[in-house]
């Protein structure tokens, strides 16, 4: 069972809490993106394979584009047809993993 989408009130808390680490709302998806730059190739891949060994546990994956050293996400949870606390989880999980 999937988590219930966030209302109005936790979704700008959320949307806000991460604009500073470079998220952005998309309103017509009900998705928060952001786009990841890495050095290189390798180094963006490296980071797409912990976060999908990451988004795996979670049940929960990402709609992503790796072009060279950019990766392009989208979070949003399809079931609950907007954002949830999972997509603000793997969010965070994802900023954790590119500091790494």
């Amino acid at each position: 069972m999937r988590p219930p989408k966030l209302d109005s009130i936790e979704r700008a808390a959320a949307v806000d809490a991460l604009a500073a680490a470079g998220w952005f709302h998309d309103e017509q998806r009900d998705a928060i993106t952001k786009t990841f730059k890495f050095a290189h190739f390798a180094d963006a891949f490296g980071w797409m394979a912990k976060v999908a060994l990451a988004a795996e546990k979670m049940d929960h994956h990402p709609d992503w584009r790796n072009v060279y050293n950019r990766v392009e996400v989208a979070l949003t949870t399809h079931d609950a047809k907007g954002l949830t606390g999972l997509d603000i989880e793997l969010a965070q999980k994802m900023d954790t993993l590119v500091q790494a």
